[in-house]
């Protein structure tokens, strides 16, 4: 583990052979008391190399790992061969190089406003915060003034410039995620009388998902990018987006992902259209080691397939991170959030495809 550059603990990624491990990010999460602490950042400047069926030759630079959508298992190598051995008809390499060097016209260009107190300042100028409460029907007591986006993001002319996620989730859909969900060390009510005793939990909530006497949730995976995950448990996944990022370039996705929020910054003009330039995809899983599973592409927005995607609360809110709770608030506000109020389970080899795409 190890520190980001100024509020998020954060993961690792396994570099195999490159012996080079690429930091995460400050979340872009967390008023919620109960939020999460890890996060994975992002430092990929190209999308996803494209998938080869095996077995095939392997660049001496990168690392492979084996997908086996007929069993769920896995097996990898990141000794740089030649070949990949033994590979079964149904296996698929994953390859994870290291970023081009190159000049990166968005570092730096984070701008620094400082926290706020949510008592005083905040309410005074009326900074609406994230993460909340999701459910349907709720309905909060902040009368913001502010329209969120409510259409998909790419049709307001942003891109994702970095993706992240957190143990546990920061936002609550009581029923999906919240208090009485389970994990591989959590119990249904578990953080309910946590919270009654004064402990503090920074695990987030967790979704109802998890049956330990099911193998899919309790069945290890033998992670070749990804570090520090676990089959069984809950991750809320964040794609920032903004319409002055670096769109359609080796420099859309940094970390930290202020750097790709505001890398164009003067598109932004006076910042009063904010809300409708800048905004966040939230969508939350329970990782099972089951290729049933498995989505392709999970780095550059939220699924929509199925029943995925589709059941979103919009509302504005803000950045957040553990620097911020219910007496600091954030002050990079306000910005909008397009949150999944629904559950997913999703395989373990799909984020582990996600961290080798982060990779490339």
């Amino acid at each position: 583990m190890c520190k980001a550059d100024d509020e998020e603990v954060v993961g690792e990624f396994n570099q195999g052979s490159n012996k080079k491990m690429v930091a995460g990010i400050l979340a872009f999460c967390g008023v919620v008391t109960v939020s999460s602490i890890i996060a994975m950042g992002v430092m990929s400047v190209q999308i996803a190399n494209k998938a080869q069926p095996a077995p095939v030759a392997a660049s001496s630079e990168g690392a492979t790992i084996i997908i086996n959508t007929g069993s769920g298992s896995t097996s990898g190598s990141t000794s740089g061969s030649s070949t990949v051995v033994g590979a079964a008809k149904d296996e698929v390499p994953l390859f994870a190089r290291p970023p081009i060097d190159g000049p990166n016209e968005c570092e730096g260009k984070k701008v620094q406003i400082d926290n706020v107190d949510c008592l005083i300042d905040a309410l005074e100028n009326v900074l609406p915060q994230a993460g909340g409460n999701v459910t349907m029907g709720f309905t909060g007591e902040l009368n913001v003034g502010h329209e969120p986006i409510k259409t998909p993001y790419f049709q307001n002319d942003m891109c994702p410039v970095n993706v992240h996620w957190h143990l546990g989730t920061e936002h609550l859909s009581v029923g999906e995620y919240d208090e009485m969900g389970a994990g591989p060390h959590t119990k249904p009510g578990d953080m309910r009388r946590k919270l009654a005793a004064g402990e503090k939990v920074r695990g987030g909530f967790r979704c109802h998902h998890y049956d330990e006497n099911d193998a899919k949730f309790t069945t290890e995976y033998d992670w070749q990018h990804c570090v520090g995950m676990e089959v069984g448990e809950t991750y809320e996944v964040h794609w920032p987006h903004s319409a002055a990022g670096a769109c359609g370039t080796i420099n859309q996705y940094q970390t930290p992902f202020y750097d790709g929020v505001l890398c164009r910054i003067g598109v932004l003009g006076d910042l009063s259209r904010l809300p409708h330039q800048v905004g966040v995809q939230g969508q939350v899983f329970t990782i099972v080691n089951d290729e049933d599973y498995f989505y392709p592409d999970l780095m550059r927005g939220m699924i929509v397939d199925g029943e995925m995607g589709t059941e979103i609360t919009k509302y504005t809110g803000s950045t957040t991170g553990t620097s911020r709770d219910n007496e600091i608030c954030s002050a990079y506000s306000p910005i909008t959030w397009q949150v999944d109020r629904k559950c997913h389970m999703i395989s373990a080899s799909t984020f582990d495809k996600m961290c080798a795409d982060m990779k490339s």
